[in-house]
């Protein structure tokens, strides 16, 4: 055995796939992390991680190679209980940090090496949730990289007069590589009628520099109950993090009983990612990308620029927020498409996409995206070619809601080559809008403005149909913004 790696052979485990290999794979990246080994798997190896409450930490790269993984979350002890956590083992400190404000460059504090920062303001609340799930929202946040010079990479988002919570944690210099291994998960087959119970039996990473590359994971064996999976890979908190070459799949759609006590389907997710500053998805893929009965396979929450290339995936979604650039490049998005709140720039280029929409605004958070849109060479097959009345952008805002922050349109939008298959329309159909029409005809008083888009430039754009492109059904929105 080589002596600059360690295997989870040498502390007792099996690889049959039957005896439970959890606690030996504990106890060899425990060891690793002692000593900085590389921990390498049996190439033929099926490891079985059993039903034990129990985390592998992992701060060494780590070659799964052809390796076999199960885990059957039919029986277990703990479902919230990740099996890997990816960590830096550098406790998170602090930083005087008294005040922010928006687009901040620069801050008068200086540190030894980059650093990730997330700060809080629990004295207000931003994205608070509108429709079946709605809830109070959550505290203004925002994350960021601190450079040795002070100064700020990931602009910052809100303006702080008050912060409650800073936490810090040194950005490790050396890139982290976790790469391989078929992972296969027998779905949980909980009932619970009422709320969510999200099972965490994946791979959390926490550690800022971190590539985890060519990761499969298959799940089996749901049935007509079940609870959503938070995310087989789950990043959270830290910087630089690239997801390449990984092959996801679909989870199931179960229903529950939301917040507003009427039934919602339960959102579950394999890849998914939280206040990351710098997130990439690179060449990732699944089967099946047009089947409604499996929900979308990627989630994400407060981060900020995000690139997905090369990928084909259901859908890409950021529910409360991306800001700086957001590009989808050279890919090709499934059922449910893309979706998008935030500020800053929104580009999809050379792209193939089948959602309902060219891009969705949520309009559970109020439709928002202050900043720009570009669209480049794309084709879009509206709803999978199912009959439709194709509309480029969802916009969903009456202006009656508070969401904790201004609402926003794009403020402009420009497409250069755009393709649309819209071969399957109903016979009342007039042509593609830009825009839904994000008005409400019974409402009259609106204490929450919907800020309007100023420009929609268009060249290249081409119909199936033949039929002309408009900006949108609402005359109002119309005449305020300028087509060219």
């Amino acid at each position: 055995m080589a002596t600059d790696i360690i295997t989870y052979e040498a502390f007792g485990a099996k690889g049959d796939g039957i005896n439970d290999d959890l606690p030996a794979i504990c106890q060899a990246h425990e060891e690793a992390n002692k000593t900085g080994q590389k921990v390498v798997a049996r190439p033929d190896a099926c490891y079985h991680l059993g039903r034990r409450a129990l985390t592998a930490n992992i701060e060494t790269d780590t070659d799964w190679n052809t390796a076999r993984f199960i885990i059957d979350d039919t029986d277990l002890e703990d479902h919230k209980e990740w099996l890997f956590n990816v960590r830096s083992g550098i406790e998170h400190t602090t930083l005087p940090i008294k005040k922010l404000h928006r687009d901040q460059r620069q801050l008068d504090i200086k540190v030894d090496q980059s650093t990730f920062i997330l700060v809080e303001n629990d004295q207000h609340n931003v994205y608070i949730r509108r429709g079946l799930n709605q809830n109070a929202g959550f505290p203004q946040s925002d994350c960021f990289i601190l450079h040795p010079d002070g100064s700020i990479e990931g602009d910052i988002d809100w303006d702080y007069d008050h912060i409650s919570n800073v936490r810090a944690k040194p950005i490790p210099e050396k890139t982290l590589s976790i790469s391989g291994g078929i992972f296969t998960t027998y779905a949980n087959r909980m009932r619970q009628e009422t709320g969510y119970n999200y099972h965490s039996r994946g791979i959390t990473i926490g550690r800022s520099n971190t590539v985890i590359d060519s990761v499969t994971h298959y799940v089996v064996g749901e049935t007509e109950y079940g609870h959503p999976y938070r995310g087989f890979l789950d990043a959270s908190k830290c910087a630089n993090v690239t997801y390449q070459n990984c092959f996801a799949t679909g989870h199931k759609i179960y229903s529950t009983i939301g917040s507003a006590g009427e039934p919602v389907n339960m959102g579950s997710y394999d890849l998914h990612a939280n206040n990351i500053v710098n997130f990439s998805l690179i060449n990732c893929r699944m089967n099946h990308i047009k089947d409604r009965t499996r929900w979308g396979v990627i989630g994400s929450n407060f981060c900020k620029n995000i690139l997905l290339d090369g990928c084909e995936l259901s859908r890409m979604d950021t529910h409360m927020g991306v800001s700086g650039t957001y590009i989808i490049r050279n890919c090709t998005l499934g059922h449910m498409g893309l979706n998008a709140i935030g500020r800053g720039t929104l580009k999809i280029e050379n792209t193939t996409t089948y959602g309902p929409t060219l891009a969705s605004f949520r309009g559970d958070y109020g439709s928002t995206w202050e900043g720009d849109v570009e669209v480049t060479n794309v084709r879009w097959i509206p709803s999978c070619g199912e009959e439709t009345k194709p509309r480029l952008f969802a916009t969903h805002n009456d202006g009656t809601h508070d969401f904790g922050y201004p609402c926003f349109m794009p403020k402009s939008v420009v497409i250069n080559g755009l393709d649309i298959d819209d071969s399957n329309t109903p016979d009342d159909y007039t042509g593609p809008v830009v825009f839904t029409d994000p008005d409400n005809p019974d409402v009259s008083d609106q204490p929450f403005p919907y800020q309007r888009c100023e420009s929609v430039t268009l060249k290249n754009v081409n119909t199936e149909s033949g039929k002309s492109i408009q900006v949108s059904q609402n005359q109002a929105l119309n005449e305020c913004i300028q087509l060219s």
